[in-house]
């Protein structure tokens, strides 16, 4: 946690073409299904034979389909191969001021993937780095279940006072290429 009380957790990916957007999908999925506290209809899906939590939902499905395209364009489109998607969940709090009342949005927690895109020379590279990918894979999951279930990670989560839409809380999807926000 930092010292404005954000709790960040950070993921770093090393991807090659052939898989960067299904993994990039898959970690945004899996943010979502851990984060989203309203009622949501639970999917799974394999990249890289690691079975990633989901959320099967069409609005969900189509943000994280454009997040990670615009990032691919970003990356195309670009010289830098290293990038960030960054998932801000805020709360909504009163904000009182001399010269209104209204509300304002104060994020408790924050997820970044930092990517990186290399293409392997060799095929022996490319299992190598396949494989390398699927453990990290592996590790980001098992991160993000110590982190939403331990103590500190539900502590972080603040009262939600509306059950019935699939968020309760307001989150952002920023995506960067070579430090500039794209897409």
């Amino acid at each position: 946690m930092n010292n404005s009380g954000l709790a960040t957790t950070t993921i770093d990916l090393i991807l090659d073409r052939q898989t960067a957007k299904d993994v990039l999908k898959g970690m945004l999925h899996a943010i979502f299904f851990h984060r989203l506290f309203g009622p949501i209809k639970p999917q799974t899906f394999e990249v890289l034979d690691v079975t990633i939590p989901a959320v099967s939902d069409q609005e969900t499905e189509q943000l994280v389909d454009e997040k990670v395209d615009a990032f691919w364009k970003g990356l195309e489109g670009g010289f830098s191969k290293r990038g960030q998607i960054i998932v801000t969940i805020s709360e909504k709090k009163p904000k009182k001021n001399w010269f209104s009342i209204g509300e304002e949005e104060v994020p408790w927690e924050q997820w970044v993937i930092n990517a990186e895109l290399r293409q392997p020379k060799t095929e022996k590279d490319r299992e190598n780095a396949r494989s390398a990918l699927a453990s990290t894979l592996t590790k980001a999951i098992h991160t993000m279940i110590t982190h939403t279930s331990s103590e500190k990670g539900r502590a972080a989560v603040p009262p939600i006072t509306d059950a019935n839409t699939i968020s309760p809380f307001p989150f952002k999807v920023i995506v960067k290429v070579d430090n500039v926000e794209v897409g």
